[in-house]
């Protein structure tokens, strides 16, 4: 008989599956994007991700009521920060440059958190964030410098502008404290995602269609929306009530990491020498920031990743 995991261990191989399973969503949103307009895809992912959730909620004893009216404000103005702007500028960004690119500055966002909770909630400034933010934009301009003049240059300004509303929204998130089940409050940021979502495409494309996408296409953001937004959220809300917080918020960058990786085996995008050494620089740049706190504000964040 074998012997039976401790928590500890138990949380932390979840916490490597959860970051396999969103290190492989990036490559997805390319493969999808070769079928469906940026919009149909979050659309599509959106409502699946959400439908799923809700049905977990429940299929495990969870409540999805919500009360009081400022908490769907919270929820509302959440939703837009950490799932839809993010989700939208992110998903325009693979059009224009790499998908590691994408992963790598997106999650450049723990730097920026700290300096908006210096900025906003008075905490203090201290030299290792300093650092972290130093190397963070160290490596962003190693990493514009190739692409000044080129399409690129828009891919990594959405890529960085969808890392800071996430550092916003996680802000946020700190000072409102939204109440009731974690899951449950995914499930429902998710859900108002779609809806919002549904608005864009009717605004900015008109009524969704969905032909003629490949069944590659449709397989990629049917996969994104019922694993990168459901089943990873419902094993992160998991890990972090069973991990430190700086345990579970550096075991997140295996994500950009692995996306890094699968989008060259799968995707071919092989990094380039200026790309290593821009990823090294931000991935250093997160790690400090991280170890240099408790990490409550990035374990915090929303994890409708990505």
């Amino acid at each position: 008989m074998s012997p039976k995991l401790d928590d500890a261990t138990s949380a932390k191989l979840l916490l490597v599956l959860c970051g396999l399973c969103w290190g492989l969503m990036w490559p997805l949103i390319r493969i999808g994007l070769t079928g469906l307009s940026p919009w149909s895809f979050r659309l599509i992912g959106f409502t699946v991700g959400a439908a799923t959730l809700m049905i977990v909620v429940k299929l495990s004893g969870r409540s999805l009521a919500v009360k009081g009216g400022m908490t769907w404000v919270h929820l509302f103005v959440s939703s837009i920060l950490n799932v839809v702007v993010f989700g939208v500028l992110s998903t325009f960004a693979i059009l224009t440059t790499s998908t590691g690119r994408v992963a790598v500055v997106s999650y450049s966002f723990p730097v920026w958190a700290c300096l908006l909770a210096w900025l906003i909630l008075g905490e203090k400034l201290r030299g290792t964030v300093a650092l972290g933010l130093a190397l963070c934009i160290g490596g962003l301009a190693v990493l514009l410098y190739p692409v000044i003049g080129s399409a690129g240059l828009t891919g990594l300004a959405l890529s960085l502008a969808a890392a800071m509303t996430w550092a916003v929204g996680t802000i946020y998130l700190k000072l409102v404290k939204i109440p009731g089940d974690m899951i449950a409050v995914a499930a429902w940021q998710i859900a108002i995602a779609a809806v919002m979502l549904l608005f864009c495409t009717l605004i900015f494309q008109g009524w969704p269609t969905f032909e003629p996408a490949p069944a590659e296409a449709l397989a990629a953001v049917v996969f994104n929306g019922m694993i990168g937004s459901a089943l990873c959220y419902f094993l992160w809300c998991n890990i972090v009530g069973r991990l430190p917080a700086t345990t579970a918020s550096l075991g997140s960058l295996l994500s950009p990491a692995i996306g890094v990786v699968l989008s060259a085996l799968v995707l071919g995008e092989i990094p380039s020498t200026i790309d290593v050494i821009g990823f090294g620089l931000i991935f250093a740049a997160a790690m400090i920031v991280i170890l240099r706190r408790p990490a409550n504000i990035v374990a915090a964040a929303p994890a409708t990743r990505p």
